[in-house]
């Protein structure tokens, strides 16, 4: 599977397209309806977009975002390891608001009435809604991972939330002493982009390869395997030998501890002094999932149809935050799920068609300079959960060529899906 811009956008307009149908006015003495969503990443901005462009006019659609320029998760990595600037990875949302009419408000939602169907920001103002759409990505399991808690972040950074997080990290990686250590405490399952930390832990072996060639990576990983773990062991031995030591839970990988005051990783009783640490804790939907009280354990359950929210079918939940079966979470499942959500939320709202659900997949990872993977699938609903129809995935061995038009797909998917987010 191929996969560029053109061809990204192309299926995007396809798709949108295909959700259009005849509408209907909302009801006399209503006015329009309104649509808030909370979460301007992946999922979110997309749900907007797809939304306001696609009722032309009919809805009125408010997102919700703190920051007014959002870095994606997905190719922070390639930051930190020199493929990119910290300003390729950040968007505005200025072309939401001034293209689809959009209502971009950059505040915290801190509460939702779901009887009153209101959403509380932490500046005062209550949002008046008919349907609910959250996409507020992950928060982090608190002791998940001992001697760390989010007041640790500046000295043992988790930099699973782009942006100056991201930024802290790499220059901690850069200011590391010639033959020092960086260690990474990896998250247990399920969890954010699921190649994410084998593809950081590849960064910052090619920086220090560049730059530092005697440091050392420790990884201590919960998990006896992991995505694309053969293509990854492969990268490692081919292009990083020796540098990096993996540890999963056979050898005490799952008994970890750290001090960010002493910068000591502590792996099945053997204490380390580190000079960097990545700390990935295990994660849990955001935050303004639990306060509108439909999370069930640590992530919030939805029907793969509309992607509505088992708990309450005015409230719809995309992307990371979700249980819902067989997808990963990552920035594609949440792009693809936002349409999903879009078409069903402009069904209820305004009578246009709604059509079968159908979602797709691909995770890249960069292993080395050209040296491209990916994994996907696509995906169908069902009443229970979204599944698995098909997959594909790189093979070991495969030709420099192959790896590197790999590495150029992801960069064409990566323009694509940011034009589709953010317009």
């Amino acid at each position: 599977m191929t996969l560029n811009r053109r061809h990204f956008l192309r299926t995007a307009a396809v798709a949108s397209a295909a959700s259009l149908g005849a509408s209907r006015t909302w009801g006399a003495g209503h006015g329009k309806p309104k649509v808030v969503i909370v979460g301007g990443g992946a999922g979110g901005a997309t749900a907007a977009r797809y939304i306001a462009k696609d009722s032309k006019g009919e809805v009125d659609v408010t997102l919700v975002e703190p920051t007014r320029t959002y870095y994606t998760c997905f190719f922070s990595n390639l930051y930190i390891g020199g493929f990119r600037s910290i300003e390729s990875i950040g968007h505005t949302y200025g072309k939401l608001a001034a293209e689809y009419g959009i209502n971009v408000v950059h505040d915290w939602a801190v509460g939702v009435d779901r009887d009153a169907k209101t959403v509380t920001l932490a500046g005062g103002s209550v949002l008046n809604y008919d349907k609910l759409i959250l996409s507020p990505g992950i928060d982090f399991v608190d002791g998940a991972v001992a001697g760390w808690d989010v007041t640790s972040q500046n000295a043992m950074p988790h930099a699973y939330k782009a942006g100056s997080q991201s930024q802290l990290l790499k220059a901690q990686i850069e200011s590391m002493p010639q033959g020092g250590t960086f260690a990474m405490v990896a998250p247990p399952n399920p969890y954010r982009c699921p190649p994410g930390p084998y593809e950081r832990v590849s960064m910052v072996a090619h920086y220090l390869k560049e730059n530092n060639p005697t440091a050392k990576i420790i990884v201590a990983d919960p998990k006896p395997k992991f995505s694309k773990m053969a293509l990854f062991q492969e990268g490692w031995a081919n292009h990083y030998d020796g540098m990096i030591d993996w540890i999963g839970p056979d050898f005490g990988g799952g008994d970890v501890s750290v001090n960010a005051d002493s910068m000591e990783v502590t792996i099945d009783g053997e204490v380390t002094k580190v000079d960097a640490c990545n700390v990935i804790p295990a994660m849990k939907a955001g935050r303004i999932c639990e306060l509108a009280g439909i999370t069930e354990g640590n992530w919030a359950p939805v029907s793969g149809h509309t992607m509505e929210s088992r708990v309450d079918p005015n409230i719809h939940v995309l992307g990371d935050a979700t249980n819902q079966g067989d997808m990963p979470k990552s920035g594609f499942s949440a792009n693809s799920q936002a349409k999903v959500a879009a078409m069903a939320v402009r069904g209820a709202l305004t009578g246009s068609k709604v059509f079968p659900a159908k979602f797709s997949n691909t995770c890249w990872s960069l292993i080395e300079t050209e040296d491209g993977i990916k994994v996907g699938a696509s995906y169908q609903a069902t009443d229970e959960k979204i599944a698995k129809v098909d997959g594909f995935i790189s093979a070991t061995g495969e030709s420099a060529e192959l790896r590197a038009q790999t590495y150029e797909e992801s960069v064409g998917w990566y323009a694509g899906i940011t034009s589709d987010m953010f317009g």
